[in-house]
């Protein structure tokens, strides 16, 4: 009895550091609407961009995006991705299509249409940074991919772009249940080895 006790409690502990350790969120204790208020929290404050990355659940991601967008964090939303299929439109043209059906002005919205990879991803939203200066933005994706999403962005970067993580939650294929289904193990594993990959300097 007590063994089973203590491995139920071990496991627990194993998916609780699993789950917080891929999805990390630097809002965490922000007030979700910034319109018309200040944060002496350095994370709470607005930024020059919102990048979402397309890829698993690219309409969650989008909404998240979009509701930063609205609540007043930036005036600025990039959307990056290719076409999955590369038969149709870009993932980032669906994800621009996409918000500006929720009442996003196309004025708002930068797309990046050749990134295949997380680490394409971030190389060539770099290129969108330089090119409008920007210096400090929140990363959206889903909760699983957060934790390796930021880590190329970072090093994409080069220090010159702060990049703050703001994950979903939860979609379609990420919940706090992830741990009851193959899938879930099967993202989260993956992840933590891809995480190791980009440590290494071979990223995807």
């Amino acid at each position: 009895m007590i063994k089973a006790i203590i491995t139920v409690i071990v496991f627990a502990f194993m998916v609780l550091l699993i789950g917080t350790y891929l999805s990390p969120d630097d809002l965490r204790g922000c007030d979700i609407s910034l319109k018309g208020k200040e944060s002496s929290n350095l994370a709470c404050k607005r930024v020059d961009a919102i990048v979402a990355v397309s890829g698993g659940d690219t309409d969650a991601r989008t909404d998240e995006a979009v509701k930063l967008y609205k609540n007043g964090w930036s005036d600025l939303l990039i959307f990056s991705g290719a076409a999955a299929d590369k038969t149709g439109p870009s993932n980032a043209k669906a994800m621009r299509k996409h918000a500006l059906k929720k009442g996003v002005p196309d004025s708002a919205i930068v797309i990046e249409e050749n990134s295949n990879t997380t680490q394409e991803n971030a190389r060539l939203s770099r290129n969108v940074f330089s090119e409008r200066k920007i210096s400090r933005i929140i990363l959206v994706t889903s909760a699983y991919h957060q934790r390796r999403a930021g880590i190329e962005f970072r090093l994409a970067a080069g220090g010159n772009v702060e990049v703050i993580n703001h994950p979903v939650a939860q979609d379609k294929q990420w919940s706090n249940w992830w741990w009851i289904s193959p899938n879930g193990w099967w993202l989260a594993m993956s992840e933590i080895i891809k995480i190791i990959a980009t440590y290494a300097g071979a990223s995807r």
